[in-house]
């Protein structure tokens, strides 16, 4: 038959599967009838030794005489050697989006932690918003190279670094995952590189605040009187154990074993669950804790929600004591104090949960919790001591002689 609109027309449509007719005068031309009626225009054709079906568009978009033209170029198309169907497929692949690209890396990247999810998104959102929707392969590095530099000098040298870090991650995913049909990658180079070409990463130095030694006693003494107790505690179990805020933050009461003195905090930053002994009084600050809680979580408010806001209380401790800290510099100040009492390097670093990197022996040191309950003790009477909460010397009641 001739697919002609009067012939398309009494085409019937098929109840369940789609119904596929050939047209008579152009070879491998034909239309698939579906059971929701639409009617849709194709090209079968012998490519690279498979045979292809190309979908050229809808009956009712497409008249069957507009059909036959693109039918007969694309036909003409395949004869001299070129494949429609990679084309298509190339086009759309250089078609998508930053956004879609970044999409596909959170849905690949199934070992991501929600944080770290959360902080690429603000990143993204923070400096590539009007990029989002923009194909991927057209980002220049020219492009990248003026974003990072006004982003930079307008608002923070540490978040343009970090944004284009991660830009450039999603980017060379793309690369590897955007391919064409011989396998080529859709994107040439990456253009974040020409911040390292051109040298133009900003220099951040690394954070290095921590509170010091003849500060602990106003900063004690200023988180003691905060209005919420259960921030106080928070920044003291900070203090006391290194841990990082989030760590602290997602504590629950299955985590931490009161009878044996000890708190895991599970599934980490390194991946490592994380124990760790509890010295006297962070012991007794958790009994406690546990006494009065309502929540699943160690550190929630009265409602038994996990305490989250600490805008107002690093302002009024800073106001108190002249302390100026983030919650970070609390796990540094704790490393920094136990550096300074010599608690062995396979000590602090169990401590810290850093991995043992090219160190061989460490991998065969196995640290329990019970090993490091000394160091922990010797840190947290440190900081006690330190902070006026507990006494510098053990006092002694010397008994009167009586001479005769």
């Amino acid at each position: 038959m001739k697919l002609t609109k009067s012939v398309i027309d009494r085409l019937p449509i098929p109840e369940t599967d789609p119904t596929f007719y050939r047209d008579d005068e152009i070879r491998g031309f034909g239309m698939k009838v579906f059971p929701s009626g639409v009617k849709s225009f194709f090209l079968e054709k012998r490519i690279n030794r498979r045979v292809k079906r190309i979908t050229i568009g809808r009956y009712g978009e497409l008249t069957p005489d507009q059909a036959r033209k693109q039918a007969l170029k694309l036909a003409g198309d395949i004869a001299t050697g070129g494949d429609p169907v990679a084309k298509r497929r190339r086009a759309k692949l250089e078609e998508k989006t930053l956004n879609e690209a970044f999409a596909d890396y959170l849905e690949a990247r199934k070992d991501l932690k929600e944080r770290t999810r959360r902080d690429m998104r603000a990143s993204m959102d923070e400096m590539f918003s009007d990029w989002l929707d923009k194909p991927i392969t057209r980002i220049t590095p020219a492009m990248v190279a003026k974003r990072h530099k006004e982003f930079g000098e307008q608002r923070s040298e540490a978040r343009a670094n970090l944004g284009c870090r991660y830009l450039r991650a999603v980017i060379n995913f793309a690369r590897a995952r955007y391919k064409d049909d011989e396998g080529r990658p859709l994107i040439g180079e990456n253009p974040v590189t020409v911040l390292s070409e051109t040298r133009a990463w900003y220099r951040v130095d690394r954070r290095s605040t921590v509170i010091k030694p003849h500060e602990l006693k106003p900063w004690f003494e200023a988180v003691l009187n905060l209005p919420s107790r259960d921030i106080g505690d928070y920044f003291q179990v900070l203090i006391l154990t290194g841990l990082r805020r989030e760590e602290a933050l997602n504590l629950k009461w299955p985590d931490v074993d009161l009878k044996g003195r000890t708190l895991t905090v599970v599934d980490p930053k390194n991946r490592r669950d994380h124990t760790l002994p509890m010295g006297d009084y962070l012991s007794a600050l958790m009994n406690r804790r546990k006494a009065f809680s309502v929540s699943e979580y160690v550190f929630s408010d009265s409602a038994g929600r996990r305490i989250s806001n600490f805008r107002y209380a690093l302002a009024a401790i800073e106001k108190a004591s002249g302390v100026r800290f983030t919650p970070h510099d609390l796990r540094r100040t704790f490393a920094t104090i136990a550096d300074s009492l010599d608690i062995p390097a396979y000590a602090l670093k169990a401590l810290m949960n850093h991995k043992s990197g090219a160190d061989v022996t460490a991998g065969y040191v196995i640290v329990t919790a019970e090993r490091l309950r000394a160091p922990m003790q010797k840190i947290e009477d440190f900081v006690l001591k330190a902070a006026g909460l507990k006494p510098t010397a053990e006092i002694v009641e010397l008994k009167r002689e009586v001479t005769v």
